[in-house]
């Protein structure tokens, strides 16, 4: 709990944080100190170091302290509580992207699951970015060391039959053998295939020894696995390493921070970051800062660190030297390389980091012609896409994409399965929006616009933001696509939302209240983000559709016709072009279908009629 205090006298002479507020009460800054005291005390003076703590002091109105143990406890709750709270005035990690993480549960036979959420119990891998890379993964370690996936064990289930499970749950391994499969699991994900391997042929020779060659030929097979997934998923280096490389580039106010990771000497992963808070700040500062809130959550910790600036504060650094050490149960280094392999590594990173920092420059870039061009009020931070897709009214599907800051946001796609009949592709349209809207303005209370109400309340304003509206809607077509849904939005109360309708043929956008479209040049940035959100709204509608028809063909009313197999199901499918046709057609005309003949045609007739 923190204590309020009235002067930098009253603080104690002791190691703790510092939290500094405005007169909003709001926090603005957290420091840390091993005396608060003498730390506090250098901010009241007549001249400061840098601008960025006069703008600090400038907005400061009353200050909390937390004493803690030691200064490495003070270094782990300052990452803690900047990540929490997101001080304006603090250097801050902006890892929003809430990776996922590979979790062991803490069970007398643990299971191996996805989380985003990192809990109390348990060990936790990751995080990984490439979600369906991580889910290869878990499915090939489950069914290679034949892990349980039932949360209850009350008998077993298909995966055990299937050979997917040894049943832990009908007495068929013991606890001791099982969790030999789970530390072999933990071994994986720390990139010690060697060990792995290791451990496997000594079981596999154990086990021959004893003619227990069904075991030795399992372990074989795991060896196999294994083997392959090292050869195809990681580039080799020459030294057996555990390294991570940490590199960064600067933009006005913020920074991007690459991370290449090397476990037993191959690069497993490479990763950036978004730094904010930066502005005035030096490079190791922020590299500082980075490295206290990266590995505060749970995060593999390596033997070294490289860095392309050193820690100038080197209390500082052996302080976060010594906390790593905890954290990894062992020593470990940071160090600044002057030539050689290192060098080149932290080159490499430090060039994949400008190239991402020129990248969110065009992304930003992008939006900014985008508003220029359709001349909105706000930067089109998010921008939804929408479609429908349907062969001659059958089958209609509609999909919504959105695009966060010019890229993908995948938890915000949904897709529509669509009930108007058709061919009626403006009905269609017409659906997916108003099942769309409703819900957004029923998230609003109602009929909610804010451009009639004439909102002044510094709260609801704040509240109407988080409802993460759209900052701009996009129709895949042209004037009349847009009409429909300029009518949908009026009927929500939602006319305040910007909408476009792009047509694909001319690339021409259309805006309402105009009988004329908007040419943007082809090359430029933001027209070929507004491509993007349509083709992957048509791209997701169409999915969604194909889907579904293959249901369709996979689950018939010709499945259970004796002489009816999938080839000739699809091949009746494709001439008649559904079911109703089928049932209408004579024996002749089925029998002409490819792949059928007269005998099995009668069987088709005769079960229809």
């Amino acid at each position: 709990m923190s204590t309020k205090v009235e002067s930098a006298e009253d603080l104690p002479k002791k190691p703790g944080i510092y939290i500094m507020k405005d007169s909003d009460d709001k926090i603005i800054y957290i420091g840390k100190s091993k005396s608060l005291k003498n730390r506090v005390k250098s901010y009241f003076k007549d001249k400061y170091d840098s601008p960025k703590t006069q703008i600090l002091m400038s907005h400061f109105n009353s200050l909390e302290y937390i004493i803690t143990d030691s200064e490495k406890e003070a270094l782990i709750l300052e990452a803690n509580l900047i990540k929490k709270h997101r001080p304006k005035y603090n250097i801050r990690l902006k890892d929003d992207k809430r990776y996922p993480y590979v979790k062991i549960t803490d069970e007398d036979f643990p299971r191996l699951i996805i989380t985003r959420n990192i809990g109390k119990t348990g060990s936790y891998f990751g995080p990984f970015t490439d979600v369906g890379s991580v889910r290869q993964i878990v499915k090939f370690l489950k069914s290679l060391f034949k892990i349980r996936t039932c949360r209850r064990m009350d008998g077993p289930c298909l995966n055990n039959q299937i050979d997917l499970c040894y049943g832990p749950c009908d007495g068929n391994i013991s606890k001791k053998e099982y969790k030999k499969s789970i530390a072999k699991i933990d071994l994986f994900f720390q990139g010690k295939y060697s060990e792995i391997i290791k451990n496997l042929e000594g079981e596999m020779r154990e086990a021959a020894s004893v003619q227990n060659f069904e075991k030795a030929a399992v372990m074989r097979d795991q060896i196999a696995s294994i083997a392959e997934v090292m050869e195809k998923q990681f580039v080799d280096f020459t030294d057996e390493l555990d390294q991570d490389i940490i590199a960064s580039s600067f933009d006005k106010d913020s920074a991007i921070v690459v991370v290449i990771s090397i476990r037993n000497g191959k690069i497993n992963g490479k990763d950036d970051f978004l730094m904010a808070g930066t502005k005035d700040n030096k490079v190791n500062e922020v590299i500082s800062a980075f490295i206290q809130q990266y590995y505060g959550i749970n995060r593999h910790v390596p033997k070294e660190i490289i860095l392309e600036e050193a820690i100038e504060d080197k209390s500082e650094e052996k302080l976060i030297i010594d906390w790593l050490s905890d954290l990894r149960d062992g020593n470990m280094e940071i160090t600044v390389p002057k030539d050689g392999v290192k060098l080149r590594l932290v080159r490499m990173a430090s060039k994949n980091a400008d190239i991402i920092k020129k990248q969110k420059k065009k992304m930003q870039n992008a939006m900014i012609e985008i508003k220029k061009y359709l001349k909105l009020e706000k930067l089109p931070r998010i921008i939804e896409g929408y479609d429908v897709s349907n062969i001659s009214g059958k089958l209609a599907v509609g999909s919504k994409v959105s695009f966060l800051d010019s890229k993908q946001n995948k938890k915000q796609y949904k897709r529509f399965k669509l009930e108007t009949s058709g061919p009626d592709d403006y009905g269609m349209m017409r659906e997916l929006l108003s099942r769309r809207f409703k819900s957004l303005a029923n998230l609003n209370g109602g009929d909610f616009n804010k451009n009639n109400l004439g909102i002044k309340d510094k709260n609801t304003e704040l509240n109407y933001e988080r409802k993460e509206e759209p900052n701009l809607i996009l129709i895949d077509g042209g004037k009349g696509q847009l009409k429909i849904a300029t009518e949908v939005l009026k009927e929500y109360g939602l006319e305040h939302i910007p909408v476009i309708g792009l047509a694909k043929e001319f690339e021409e956008i259309f805006i309402p209240q105009s009988q004329n479209p908007i040419i943007i040049p082809k090359n430029n940035e933001g027209l070929q983000l507004l491509q993007r959100v349509r083709d992957e709204a048509h791209r997701f509608a169409v999915t969604y559709h194909r889907k579904l028809r293959s249901k369709a063909i996979e689950e018939s009313e010709l499945d259970n016709i004796k002489g009816i197999g999938k080839k000739r199901k699809i091949n009746l499918l494709k001439h008649f072009g559904d079911i109703e046709n089928i049932k209408k057609a004579s024996v002749d005309e089925i029998a002409n279908v490819k792949g059928l003949n007269k005998r099995v045609a009668r069987v088709v007739y005769d079960i229809f009629h």
